[in-house]
């Protein structure tokens, strides 16, 4: 099960084990029991300070927890195996419940052990998900700091017939004492803040304390992250806010055209994007959300910001990077189905609807690319496209064209997702030729039809925006108003691409440093003006 370099590694880790764990599983007589205990065997012929037992009475077999020896109290359990994409998950498991320090914020510790009544948390994961090892992490470091909450975390493969008993369509899917609390990535803070009812007011008042900044980035993508870097670099006060740091590069999966990195993966480049920003002095706030934005009277004034929980900020220079997302289909039937079978991420979502049929919405390269990768696991795909031909590029056209199990429907209009009020069941098109209409019988629509940006907070401020939603600059990054610039996804650049997002970030800081240092400050001005 583990190659020899694998077992190598996993032998490192536990090495930095400071107290004995166990390993308790409840197995079966399948295959993947006997792939469990394979495996546990050989963690636990890796340390002495570990053990594996096997008679466990869980329902769910296979399935295992991992706890500290001396504290039986504090534990967390895998239902299934966790490899793939949750390998990591694992090995992290196993030194936090040994002892070794997680890395985050005392602070964040501090609130989990907090935390107080029952919770009893089931999160439901695909070994393919690239979201799901952030909330399984979480989840993990929640429960082994706290004997109130139990964590349960179910590799949907193999609990098939649990997965469609739940409803559960979309990966990761957390339930809270038996009742569905939450869907999509969530961090451990964004986690707390859900559970500590008093978080928001804590949060606001820690920005009411901070001082004025030279320079605010609003946005913590790769076009934030570029941006706050340069910035710094020039010596200016620096703050990140940001709803949630890395943005949309957290949710993509392969990156083949980040040159000189032939590949990676988006939550790779993400918390390669967190520790490059952590280098340098500049105040990262992240979970929270722009609500609206008050531009300085004066030139070189102080723009102030305005977030969700009521404080503010305020910045002689802004660079605005808050992105886009999934643009939706907009059609009845979508928002009620959403993660009941209507899904974005076929990466995550993809292994739940395995020999089903399902639709993938979009002939630009997400939805090809999305529809070749569904042809590989589900029954049937059918991509339907509104213009008369795919906007792909030729080789990505050319590849789902020689799949047997797809249809490509083009000039094709989606008008209405179906459902029987749980799950979707089909999906209803227009043949924009003929004005007919069309039903197709399936059970998984995948949106893929592009980016809105993230300016709805921005519509009365005064920043000019495309009939779009963009944010028009300059070739300088340069928005109408000065002091306040902006890049990436959030603007009217052409091209929507990370190294391009990444580049926009630098130049619009280098605006923002041209600006802040010919203009002066108000107080600058007034002590100009009494020396005189």
């Amino acid at each position: 099960m583990l190659d020899a370099n694998l077992k190598q590694q996993l032998s490192q880790y536990l090495g930095m084990l400071r107290e004995p764990i166990e390993l308790v599983a409840s197995l079966g007589d399948d295959q993947k029991s006997t792939e469990t205990r394979e495996l546990l065997t050989v963690i636990a012929s890796l340390s002495d300070k570990v053990t594996a037992t096997f008679d466990g009475d869980d329902k769910r077999r296979p399935s295992f927890i991992i706890r500290r020896a001396s504290d039986a109290g504090a534990w967390v359990r895998f239902a299934g195996l966790p490899l793939g994409h949750e390998f990591t998950s694992l090995v992290l498991a196993l030194l936090w419940a040994g002892g070794h320090p997680p890395k985050v914020s005392e602070e964040a510790l501090e609130i989990a052990r907090a935390i107080e009544g029952e919770h009893e948390f089931e999160m439901y994961f695909s070994l393919s998900c690239h979201n799901c090892p952030d909330v399984v992490q979480a989840l993990t470091l929640l429960a082994l700091n706290n004997p109130h909450v139990n964590a349960t975390l179910i590799e949907g493969g193999t609990f098939q017939a649990e997965v469609e008993e739940r409803g559960v369509m979309a990966v990761p899917a957390v339930f809270l004492n038996g009742k569905m609390w939450g869907s999509g990535k969530m961090s451990i803070e964004e986690i707390l803040a859900r559970l500590d009812t008093g978080a928001d007011e804590k949060a606001a008042a820690v920005l009411a304390g901070k001082k004025p900044f030279e320079v605010l980035v609003v946005g913590g993508g790769p076009a934030g992250a570029s941006a706050a870097i340069y910035t710094a670099r020039k010596g200016f006060s620096t703050g990140v806010v940001a709803e949630r740091f890395g943005g949309q590069v957290q949710d993509t999966m392969g990156i083949e055209n980040f040159i000189s990195v032939p590949y990676t993966e988006g939550p790779k480049l993400a918390a390669a994007l967190e520790s490059h920003v952590a280098e340098y002095d500049i105040d990262v706030m992240n979970l929270q959300r722009a609500e609206k934005l008050i531009p300085a009277k004066e030139l070189g004034g102080y723009h102030e910001v305005v977030f969700a929980n009521g404080a503010s900020l305020k910045a002689r220079s802004l660079v605005l990077t808050t992105g886009a997302r999934w643009r939706n289909l907009g059609v009845p039937g979508e928002a009620e189905y959403k993660n009941k079978g209507v899904a974005y991420c076929p990466h995550c979502d993809g292994p739940l609807f395995k020999g089903k049929r399902v639709a993938v919405i979009g002939g630009g390269n997400s939805g090809v690319e999305a529809a070749i990768d569904l042809a590989n696991i589900v029954g049937h795909v059918t991509l339907i496209e509104f213009d008369s031909k795919l906007r792909a590029d030729q080789v990505l056209v050319d590849k789902l064209a020689s799949m047997k199990n797809v249809v490509i429907l083009t000039n094709a209009q989606t008008t209405e997702v179906e459902g029987d009020g749980d799950k979707v069941n089909g999906l209803v098109y227009k043949d924009r030729e003929t004005g007919q209409e069309h039903k197709v019988e399936l059970e998984g629509v995948f949106v893929q039809i592009g980016l809105v940006p993230n300016t709805e907070w921005l519509k009365d401020s005064g920043v000019e925006l495309t009939p779009r939603g963009e944010i028009v600059i300059d070739d300088k990054a340069a928005t109408n108003l000065p002091g306040i610039f902006a890049a990436g996804d959030v603007t009217t650049v052409p091209y929507k691409q990370i190294i391009i997002a990444m580049g926009e970030g630098s130049k619009a800081a280098l605006s923002a440093f041209d600006y802040l240092i010919r203009n002066e400050a108000p107080e600058e001005i007034a002590e100009a003006a009494e020396a005189a």
